[in-house]
């Protein structure tokens, strides 16, 4: 595809007409775009820019992420209905429950050590943060159907006409997992979204990072990269986290398209705005104690007028900032309160913003360190991305790394939610970069003449084959930083043996597949490194036809009779979200069957 603004997007090919929606759940604000797929017309993408109790219609395209509960845990009042001052009023009287946050709930536990649950608002008595999740959703889904019956013609016969052939893609942090995945297909699913049956086909996931990849190139904003031997790093700066993604571009096809390689393993940093926030808010509570502002209530209140105006408008460490929070009659002089605003220094102030700022400087190093590409743009996008200080801050550190920031013209907060449906119409990403090591865990013959299997000489055991086998072993699959292609497959060689056939033991074989998250190189042993290894995931295969078909053997040593059957299992990993199938051999062909893909509670 050529980098323009998509207006020359190609004419859909399908024969019948399909929507594609795209929701951006982020931790404090949210969004959805969509595309109409029209038979020979090019498709348009555009956003959901009209939400119940929106004021600013047209111009903000999100809703704060925000869900407020009855005792009986019925949903009152999301988005912008949720913020409402006729509203707050009737919910502190009601006793509501307020839920924010609630995506985090959902994140990796291993992303980062500086947030735990306990750090998070809580969740309501009764509710999960998939029940949270699919309410969202399906508050986001009935206001995007809302939309597009509104904006055409005969609407509502526009919209039988596709309600079952709608493709969803959901976005998420370059550092969730499968397991995420998993959570956000089964919360679509019990919002109605889709049925489980199709949620497979019909569900896609994007990184956040990717999607702002795209939205940039949909909107010309990197028409002037020409170089393909230089790499780029896209920082969406968001409410939650903070991703980094580096891409550099790649010649494409004859005609003079374009794609974009992945070169370097994604990055997720923990250190969005909402920290900002909560590292004023806990200055405020310290600063506040043994005042009449001490309380809770008023150290809350005065964080939200924070978060809402002082953080936002902060530029300058040099000058006081004010936090305006109540009347003439609020004075603390002993803590800078005079006629209801609060004094802040403006070096305070910057201290909030620091440890995002040095996230990012040293997502953006180890970026550069990981490719033998040189990067020297980089692009800011995501709400956190209008605030100057950050903006200012970044553009001086990473100067001296010889990179160029810069923030693309429009609206920063919808990039995400327009990408991703520039992802599922365009797919500018050919190559991406895997984030760990993958692996299995092995079996291997036992040789008494290498030290490593001397000293595990304890765990050796003889197989039903009469081959001696030490467990433990690292076989790798795939290695950290290895470049992937959509297509590419990587293979593991596999082996069972059994004393006897049934089908109730051959019916659901698993196969655990491991990553290895710590620095440097894996080690052939897991014990020598046990804590950097984490189980990614279950693949679950039916072995059944294969083993019906498998000759009896004879074991010498053992003095048995068993069956082997050998396989392989095939995964995909070069797309957003994990597939695996198992292969073997049957009358000299390969043969295929499908695999599930199991993801262990954390």
């Amino acid at each position: 595809m050529n980098l323009t603004p998509l207006s020359s997007r190609k004419p859909y090919e399908g024969n019948t007409r399909k929507l594609v929606i795209a929701f951006d759940v982020g931790t404090t604000f949210s969004g959805a775009s969509f595309a109409k797929l029209e038979p020979g017309l090019p498709p348009n993408i555009q956003g959901v820019t009209r939400f119940p109790a929106q004021h600013k219609v047209g111009g903000n395209s999100k809703i704060p992420s925000i869900i407020y509960y009855d005792s009986h845990g019925v949903v009152k009042a999301v988005g912008a209905e949720a913020v409402e001052e006729g509203f707050l009023e009737i919910a502190q009287d009601e006793g509501y429950t307020k839920v924010e946050w609630f995506k985090l709930h959902l994140r990796p536990k291993n992303l980062s050590s500086q947030i735990a649950d306990s750090d998070l608002p809580p969740l309501p008595a009764g509710k999960s943060a998939i029940d949270i999740f699919s309410d969202f959703l399906k508050y986001l889904f009935h206001c995007t159907r809302q939309y597009i019956v509104e904006m055409n013609y005969n609407g509502e016969s526009y919209w039988k006409s596709v309600e079952d052939n709608i493709d969803f893609v959901l976005t998420h942090p370059n550092g969730w997992e499968g397991r995420q995945q998993g959570l956000m297909r089964q919360a679509a699913v019990k919002a109605g979204l889709v049925q489980a049956k199709s949620a497979q086909e019909r569900i896609q996931f994007v990184t956040e990072g990717e999607a702002s990849l795209h939205y940039c190139i949909t909107t010309g904003n990197l028409d002037a990269i020409k170089n393909t031997n230089e790499g780029m790093i896209i920082v969406d700066a968001g409410g939650g986290t903070i991703d980094l993604s580096a891409y550099r571009k790649a010649s494409g096809d004859a005609s003079g398209g374009w794609s974009f390689e992945e070169i370097a393993p994604i990055q997720c940093c923990m250190q969005g705005s909402i920290f900002v926030t909560r590292r004023a808010r806990a200055y405020l509570h310290s600063r506040l104690s043994n005042t009449r502002f001490g309380n809770p209530e008023d150290v809350q209140r005065i964080s939200e007028v924070f978060d809402a105006t002082t953080k936002l408008g902060f530029r300058d460490s040099s000058a006081p900032y004010y936090i305006r929070f109540g009347g003439m009659r609020d004075t603390e002089r002993t803590v800078d309160i005079r006629n209801g605003q609060m004094k802040l220094a403006g070096d305070v102030v910057a201290q909030f913003f620091k440890p995002s700022i040095t996230a990012v400087v040293d997502a953006v190093q180890s970026q550069q360190n990981s490719t033998g590409i040189p990067i020297k743009t980089v692009i800011l996008v995501g709400g956190y991305a209008a605030s100057d200080w950050l903006f200012s801050n970044l553009c001086t550190e990473l100067a001296g790394k010889g990179c160029t920031v810069f923030r693309p013209d429009g609206h920063l907060n919808k990039a995400v939610a327009d990408g991703a449906v520039s992802y599922h119409l365009d797919r500018c990403v050919s190559v991406r970069t895997a984030r760990f090591s993958y692996g299995i865990e092995a079996a291997i013959p036992y040789l008494p003449q290498f030290p490593d299997h001397k000293s595990r000489e304890h765990l050796a055991y003889e197989s039903v084959s009469g081959v001696v086998r030490l467990p433990g072993y690292y076989s790798e699959i795939l290695a950290k930083g290895t470049t992937v292609r959509e297509e590419s497959e990587f293979r593991q060689d596999f082996s069972r043996t059994f004393t006897s056939i049934k089908k109730k033991n051959l019916g659901k074989i698993q196969h655990v597949i491991l990553c290895f998250k710590g620095d440097g190189e894996p080690p052939d042993w897991i014990s020598d490194d046990k804590t950097s290894f984490s189980t990614l995931c279950t693949v679950e295969s039916n072995l059944w036809s294969l083993a019906r078909q498998s000759r009896q053997k004879y074991s010498n040593v053992t003095n048995t009779l068993y069956h082997e059957i050998e396989f392989e299992v095939v995964l995909l990993l070069g797309m957003t979200e994990l597939k695996a199938q198992v292969a073997w051999i049957e009358n000299g062909s390969e043969k295929r069957s499908p695999a599930t893909i199991v993801y262990n509670d954390e």
